[in-house]
C-alpha cells in the first residue's frame, strides 16, 4: 500500500499524531454529525484548521444521521441534497478530493428495488450541478453487493464511485468481503478498513477479527491499484504498526 493512498479517520484521538509519524493523511470525520456544520461550526472549524496543518491531502466524510437519498418523501430527499452540498463546500474548504456518503439503505423501510431505483434518480439529479469533487457511496446495512453497484452503473457518471467498507460487509452481509470486492473492483475508488467478528460493526483493529485482512489488502492492491484506504478505527497506532510489520506499507 502506498502511503500517499492511506488516510486515518479523525474519529481516532491519535489520528493526527500517527498520520504525521507515518507520512499518511487524514479523513475528516468531524462532519459526520450535521450539527457541526451549523451551530458548532466555528468551534469545529478552528480545531480542524489547526489539525490539518502540514497535511497535503485529505478526504471528507459527509453527515449521515437521518439522511436518505432514496427517501420516499421529497422533503427528506431535499434535506439529504442540502447536507451533501454543504459537505462538498467543506471538502473544498479543507482541500479534500473525495466526499464519502452513505448509500442510505434501511432494511426496515426500503425494498431493495425501490432503494436502487430512487437512488439512481437522486444522484442523476444531484450531479446535474458539477460537485467539483469525487463522490463515493459507502455500504452500511446493504446485504447484497449488487444494490450499490446497480446505483453507480445506473447513474453512469465518472464523478460517482464506490467506497467499500469491509467491516460493514463482514457485520451485515452473508456475502464474503472478497466477493464484494471482486464484483465492485472497476468502480471502487476508496476503502474503509476495520475488522470485527461478524456479530457487530465494532471497528476493531485490523488484526482483531475474522476478516483475512492481509490477504484482502494484497488483493485490493492488485485489482484496485488506484484506490485509497482509510483506517476507520478508534485507535490508529496499533493497526499502522501491524501494516508495517506485515510488509503492507
Amino acid at each position: 500500500m502506498k502511503r500517499e493512498n492511506i488516510y486515518l479517520s479523525t474519529i481516532a484521538s491519535d489520528a493526527e499524531q500517527v498520520a504525521k509519524e507515518y507520512g499518511v493523511n487524514l479523513e475528516i470525520a468531524e462532519f459526520c454529525t450535521a450539527w457541526n456544520m451549523d451551530e458548532k461550526f466555528d468551534e469545529v472549524d478552528k480545531d480542524l484548521q489547526k489539525k490539518m496543518e502540514g497535511f497535503s491531502k485529505s478526504l471528507l466524510h459527509a453527515p449521515y444521521n437521518e439522511l436518505f437519498p432514496c427517501a420516499i418523501d421529497k422533503k427528506a430527499r431535499a434535506l439529504a441534497a442540502e447536507r451533501y452540498r454543504q459537505a462538498i463546500d467543506l471538502a473544498k474548504r479543507y482541500g479534500a478530493s473525495k466526499v464519502i456518503i452513505h448509500g442510505g439503505y434501511n432494511p426496515w423501510i426500503y425494498f431493495p428495488v425501490w432503494y436502487t431505483e430512487q437512488s439512481v434518480l437522486f444522484w442523476k439529479e444531484f450531479l446535474q450541478e458539477d460537485p467539483g469533487v469525487e463522490i463515493v457511496l459507502e455500504n452500511v446495512l446493504e446485504t447484497e453487493p449488487e444494490w450499490l453497484l446497480d446505483i453507480v452503473k445506473g447513474v453512469d457518471d465518472p464523478r460517482l464511485k464506490l467506497c467499500l467498507d469491509i467491516g460493514h460487509v463482514n457485520a451485515y452481509s452473508k456475502v464474503p468481503v472478497m466477493e464484494w470486492m471482486e464484483s465492485w473492483a472497476p468502480y471502487i475508488s476508496h476503502f474503509h478498513i476495520h475488522n470485527n467478528d461478524s456479530s457487530w460493526d465494532t471497528h476493531n483493529a485490523l488484526d482483531d477479527g475474522n476478516i483475512p485482512m492481509k490477504e484482502l489488502l494484497l488483493r485490493a492492491e492488485e485489482i484496485c491499484p488506484n484506490a485509497s484506504f482509510t483506517l476507520e478505527l478508534m485507535e490508529e497506532r496499533p493497526s499502522m504498526v501491524w501494516l508495517e510489520e506485515n510488509g503492507l506499507i
